[in-house]
């Protein structure tokens, strides 16, 4: 079976990707190549794995039995231009690895480590030792984090915060639908309760996917039903919030603070930028991160096995899993 791989992250993974059942196989390793020689090499291969896929180099694919994106997302594949036959599948594994980054950042908003390292690298000590009215910090243990969504990511969430004592609440679509046991939820409510856990909750989380229903989903007025001191974490995806309404609330001081790390705009090339038109990065209650709260090591070693089996299962005939779409 002919292979392609063009996404560069897992490149970096080759081991894990021809361990086991897929070592017998001809890879070819084509990330950071043009287009053009990728659609050379296309109409040979039987498996392409990509976390982006054109409609012209689609179109050249005409023996291809599957498509397997290399992470969650799969808005970058062009899958109309596939042919029929072709199946599509995507990968997961970053759960963990966003939930330990929530609790990364919310302990840095509620220890005000921003502020603090900047000082610091600056000469000045500010502690409450020193200067007795220095605002202090928070713990997590009894405080509420709100989650917006519950799916893989959200209950993951859950899973981190209480581990740490704080109690949890969530909205979803289906508030009746049922959760892992060692999801331990004080309340669950339908999307119609979003503004009582904005009102309700210490630190609120967004990991819902973005969709026309869901873009804007957080504005000025959802900011002001939020707790003067309330982190909001959005690790899902940037438009649903209103770039302008945050920034106003977090520069009059009127939420705590935010942990951005999903961004209104991304450069196209990766090189540089900010992902927003508001200046965010001269706040010291947010912390920016360039929306890599999934990328570690686990998360990627974890995926190239998954589609190294799942190639496996297509060699052996066997059922794909995380299929996307069926070829025929």
């Amino acid at each position: 079976m002919r292979i392609v791989l063009t996404d560069p992250i897992l490149t970096r993974f080759s081991d894990e990707l021809t361990r086991g059942g897929t070592d017998g196989h001809d890879w070819e390793f084509l990330a950071y190549r043009p287009d053009t020689e990728v659609m050379l090499r296309l109409p040979a291969a039987d498996v392409l794995v990509a976390s982006r896929l054109t409609a012209p180099v689609a179109g050249t694919a005409g023996r291809l039995r599957l498509v397997h994106v290399t992470g969650a997302g799969y808005d970058r594949i062009a899958m109309d231009a596939l042919p029929p036959r072709t199946a599509v599948c995507n990968t997961f594994h970053h759960g963990p690895s966003i939930a330990e980054h929530v609790v990364m950042t919310t302990l840095m908003l509620s220890r005000r480590v921003p502020r603090a390292d900047r000082l610091m690298r600056e000469g000045t000590w500010e502690s409450v030792a020193v200067d007795p009215g220095v605002r202090l910090g928070t713990t997590l243990a009894g405080r509420t984090v709100g989650v917006v969504g519950l799916g893989e990511i959200g209950r993951q969430v859950v899973r981190a915060t209480t581990a740490l004592g704080m109690k949890a609440r969530a909205v979803r679509r289906d508030p009746r639908a049922a959760l892992p046991s060692d999801v331990r939820l004080d309340r669950v409510d339908g999307e119609d309760g979003l503004d009582d856990l904005l009102a309700g909750s210490d630190v609120v989380v967004l990991t819902v996917p973005l969709s026309a229903a869901t873009t804007g989903l957080i504005g000025a007025a959802q900011l002001a039903r939020m707790r003067p001191h309330a982190l909001l974490i959005n690790v899902a995806r940037g438009p649903l919030v209103d770039e302008d309404a945050l920034f106003d609330a977090l520069s009059g001081r009127r939420i705590g603070g935010a942990g951005l790390d999903v961004w209104w705009s991304h450069p196209k090339d990766g090189s540089g930028g900010r992902g927003c038109t508001r200046p965010f990065h001269t706040l010291d209650n947010v912390v920016m991160t360039p929306h890599h709260s999934g990328h570690t090591r686990e998360t990627f070693a974890n995926r190239a096995r998954e589609i190294a089996d799942n190639i496996g299962r297509l060699t052996k005939g066997e059922p794909l899993t995380n299929v996307v779409r069926g070829g025929s």
